[in-house]
Protein backbone atom coordinates (compact mmCIF):
# COMPACT_ATOMS: atom_id res chain seq x y z
CA UNK A 1 0.00 0.00 0.00
CA UNK A 2 3.12 2.43 0.43
CA UNK A 3 4.13 1.63 -3.01
CA UNK A 4 0.69 2.67 -4.37
CA UNK A 5 0.75 6.10 -2.61
CA UNK A 6 4.50 6.56 -3.27
CA UNK A 7 3.49 5.71 -7.10
CA UNK A 8 0.46 7.80 -7.16
CA UNK A 9 2.38 10.88 -5.49
CA UNK A 10 4.84 10.66 -8.11
CA UNK A 11 2.71 10.61 -11.09
CA UNK A 12 0.48 13.55 -9.64
CA UNK A 13 3.85 15.16 -9.89
CA UNK A 14 4.50 14.46 -13.14
CA UNK A 15 1.39 15.77 -14.05
CA UNK A 16 1.87 18.84 -12.79
CA UNK A 17 5.34 19.40 -14.53
CA UNK A 18 3.82 18.96 -17.82
CA UNK A 19 0.79 21.39 -16.33
CA UNK A 20 3.21 24.10 -15.29
CA UNK A 21 5.21 23.11 -18.66
CA UNK A 22 2.42 23.61 -20.42
CA UNK A 23 0.76 27.09 -18.89
CA UNK A 24 4.80 28.60 -19.96
CA UNK A 25 4.93 27.45 -23.21
CA UNK A 26 1.60 29.04 -23.91
CA UNK A 27 1.65 32.20 -22.58
CA UNK A 28 5.19 32.12 -24.61
CA UNK A 29 3.46 31.56 -27.83
CA UNK A 30 0.20 33.30 -26.68
CA UNK A 31 2.64 36.27 -25.96
CA UNK A 32 4.29 36.14 -29.64
CA UNK A 33 1.29 35.66 -31.33
CA UNK A 34 -0.52 38.59 -29.82
CA UNK A 35 1.84 41.23 -31.30
CA UNK A 36 -0.13 42.87 -34.72
CA UNK A 37 2.22 42.98 -37.60
CA UNK A 38 4.82 45.51 -38.20
CA UNK A 39 4.85 47.97 -40.48
CA UNK A 40 8.55 47.43 -41.67
CA UNK A 41 7.99 45.26 -44.42
CA UNK A 42 9.84 46.77 -47.73
CA UNK A 43 6.81 47.15 -48.88
CA UNK A 44 5.81 49.99 -47.12
CA UNK A 45 9.11 51.96 -45.88
CA UNK A 46 9.18 55.39 -47.46
CA UNK A 47 12.49 56.90 -47.23
CA UNK A 48 12.12 60.15 -46.07
CA UNK A 49 15.30 61.73 -47.83
CA UNK A 50 17.76 61.65 -50.39
CA UNK A 51 19.46 57.89 -49.58
CA UNK A 52 20.05 56.20 -53.40
CA UNK A 53 20.62 59.41 -55.44
CA UNK A 54 21.26 63.12 -55.19
CA UNK A 55 19.38 65.76 -56.18
CA UNK A 56 20.67 66.18 -59.64
CA UNK A 57 19.55 62.66 -60.22
CA UNK A 58 15.46 63.39 -59.24
CA UNK A 59 15.57 65.75 -61.90
CA UNK A 60 14.24 63.23 -64.19
CA UNK A 61 10.86 63.52 -62.07
CA UNK A 62 10.95 67.44 -62.75
CA UNK A 63 7.65 68.30 -64.92
CA UNK A 64 4.39 67.75 -65.87
CA UNK A 65 2.62 64.08 -65.51
CA UNK A 66 -0.75 63.08 -65.75
CA UNK A 67 -1.77 60.18 -63.03
CA UNK A 68 -4.38 57.92 -64.50
CA UNK A 69 -6.67 55.90 -62.29
CA UNK A 70 -9.45 54.36 -62.76
CA UNK A 71 -10.28 56.27 -65.90
CA UNK A 72 -9.74 59.82 -64.13
CA UNK A 73 -6.84 62.04 -65.05
CA UNK A 74 -5.39 64.31 -62.58
CA UNK A 75 -1.99 66.81 -63.52
CA UNK A 76 1.14 66.50 -61.57
CA UNK A 77 3.33 68.88 -61.54
CA UNK A 78 6.92 67.80 -59.74
CA UNK A 79 9.95 69.85 -59.01
CA UNK A 80 13.66 69.08 -59.44
CA UNK A 81 13.43 66.84 -56.36
CA UNK A 82 10.88 64.77 -57.09
CA UNK A 83 8.08 66.69 -54.88
CA UNK A 84 4.75 68.34 -55.98
CA UNK A 85 1.23 69.10 -55.68
CA UNK A 86 -1.95 68.16 -57.22
CA UNK A 87 -5.22 68.62 -57.54
CA UNK A 88 -7.23 66.51 -55.52
CA UNK A 89 -7.88 67.10 -51.75
CA UNK A 90 -4.82 69.18 -51.79
CA UNK A 91 -2.95 66.36 -52.46
CA UNK A 92 0.98 66.24 -52.48
CA UNK A 93 3.56 64.09 -53.93
CA UNK A 94 7.09 63.57 -51.54
CA UNK A 95 9.93 61.22 -53.24
CA UNK A 96 11.61 59.32 -50.94
CA UNK A 97 13.81 57.32 -53.24
CA UNK A 98 14.65 56.49 -56.87
CA UNK A 99 16.66 53.91 -57.76
CA UNK A 100 17.36 52.87 -61.13
CA UNK A 101 13.75 52.91 -62.66
CA UNK A 102 12.13 52.35 -59.64
CA UNK A 103 10.49 55.45 -57.42
CA UNK A 104 9.39 55.28 -53.87
CA UNK A 105 7.47 57.92 -51.91
CA UNK A 106 4.66 59.23 -49.93
CA UNK A 107 1.57 60.73 -50.80
CA UNK A 108 -0.35 63.33 -48.63
CA UNK A 109 -4.28 64.54 -49.17
CA UNK A 110 -5.17 67.58 -46.42
CA UNK A 111 -8.47 67.56 -47.29
CA UNK A 112 -9.70 64.55 -46.52
CA UNK A 113 -7.04 63.89 -43.71
CA UNK A 114 -5.08 61.06 -45.62
CA UNK A 115 -2.11 59.87 -46.37
CA UNK A 116 0.41 56.58 -47.68
CA UNK A 117 3.00 55.16 -50.09
CA UNK A 118 3.78 54.89 -53.60
CA UNK A 119 5.71 53.54 -55.51
CA UNK A 120 6.64 53.38 -59.04
CA UNK A 121 8.19 51.01 -61.86
CA UNK A 122 9.58 54.05 -64.72
CA UNK A 123 10.36 53.23 -68.31
CA UNK A 124 14.20 53.25 -69.52
CA UNK A 125 13.10 56.70 -70.63
CA UNK A 126 11.70 58.20 -67.14
CA UNK A 127 8.58 59.10 -68.96
CA UNK A 128 5.94 56.45 -68.33
CA UNK A 129 5.77 54.26 -64.85
CA UNK A 130 3.46 51.55 -63.68
CA UNK A 131 2.45 52.21 -59.71
CA UNK A 132 0.59 51.41 -56.85
CA UNK A 133 -0.69 53.34 -53.76
CA UNK A 134 -1.70 52.53 -50.23
CA UNK A 135 -2.66 54.20 -47.17
CA UNK A 136 -0.58 54.72 -44.23
CA UNK A 137 -3.22 56.83 -42.37
CA UNK A 138 -6.79 57.75 -42.44
CA UNK A 139 -7.59 60.28 -39.96
CA UNK A 140 -6.89 59.31 -36.64
CA UNK A 141 -6.56 55.11 -37.64
CA UNK A 142 -2.75 54.51 -38.10
CA UNK A 143 -3.37 51.12 -39.46
CA UNK A 144 -5.71 51.55 -42.00
CA UNK A 145 -7.09 47.99 -44.02
CA UNK A 146 -8.89 49.97 -46.38
CA UNK A 147 -6.42 48.53 -49.81
CA UNK A 148 -4.84 50.73 -52.22
CA UNK A 149 -4.85 51.03 -56.36
CA UNK A 150 -3.02 51.00 -59.61
CA UNK A 151 -1.92 53.83 -61.37
CA UNK A 152 -0.58 55.00 -64.84
CA UNK A 153 2.06 58.25 -64.93
CA UNK A 154 2.33 59.78 -68.42
CA UNK A 155 5.09 62.63 -68.76
CA UNK A 156 3.73 65.63 -70.54
CA UNK A 157 6.82 68.16 -70.15
CA UNK A 158 9.85 68.35 -68.62
CA UNK A 159 11.35 71.44 -66.56
CA UNK A 160 15.40 70.77 -67.47
CA UNK A 161 16.14 73.97 -66.84
CA UNK A 162 17.03 75.58 -63.36
CA UNK A 163 13.80 78.13 -63.19
CA UNK A 164 11.80 74.79 -62.45
CA UNK A 165 13.89 73.38 -59.59
CA UNK A 166 11.07 74.21 -56.83
CA UNK A 167 6.98 74.95 -56.92
CA UNK A 168 7.31 77.42 -54.27
CA UNK A 169 9.90 80.52 -54.53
Amino acid sequence: MTYQIWTDQKRAYGMQALLVLGFVLGGTLITACGHGPTRGSTEQTVPTTSETLDVEDRQVLAGDWEYEEGGVVVSLVLDAQGNGEYDFKGGKFITGALTDHSWRGMWIQSENDREGGFEVKLSADYTVGEGRWWYTRIERDTSPTKSGGRFRLIRVQSFPSPEHTSLHP
